[in-house]
């Protein structure tokens, strides 16, 4: 699996940005949000019953991430078109905020390592990659288990600071 400090791998997908017709998809690259920090997660599959929690939870703290020059992406294996028809079917993923890629071919995920081993689908992981495209947080969880995205926040504001936080740090403590 890649861990801190490796490069995120490059990736051109299609994804689900919107369900205003003719407005639905576009292609996403790693090179889609240079100069941001990026916060990419992925689920396993689409009309699941963890997932959209995940998914609707990065939603409504999307702007938290906006405000921290973050933008959020969200992955599974489904296609844009599953993924369009599970935000048109479930009424916390109407709106989502971000593009949901479609990594329908299985190369960034097993370029990253993140393929269970017998499902063939995601595990639930999460990256934070900085504006330079360097891993400088990863977290995997099992399938059966929710990430916490305040904790995805909270990382990402110890990042930024460029210092050293200790345990439990919250934004506006002091570092070290």
């Amino acid at each position: 699996m890649l861990t801190v400090g490796d490069k995120f791998p490059e990736f051109a997908l299609q994804a689900c940005v919107s369900r205003e017709q003719g407005k639905e998809f576009e292609q996403i690259t790693d090179k889609s949000y240079e100069g941001k920090w990026k916060v990419v997660f992925f689920w396993p599959m689409d009309f699941t019953f963890v997932c959209p929690t995940e998914i609707a939870e990065f939603g409504k703290k999307n702007g938290d991430f906006a405000d921290r020059d973050a933008q959020v992406l969200g992955a599974s294996t489904d296609t844009h078109y599953v993924h369009l028809a599970w935000r048109n079917d479930h009424e916390d993923l109407k709106d989502l905020p971000f593009p949901m890629l479609a990594d329908t071919k299985r190369e960034l995920s097993t370029e990253l390592g993140i393929l269970h081993k017998q499902a063939g689908v995601c595990l639930r992981a999460t990256y934070i990659v900085d504006p330079d495209g360097i891993i400088r947080w990863a977290s995997v969880n099992d399938l059966s288990v929710g990430r916490n995205v305040p904790e995805v926040l909270r990382v990402l504001d110890g990042l930024q600071t460029d210092e050293l936080c200790p345990c439990n740090w919250e934004k506006g403590q002091p570092t070290l």
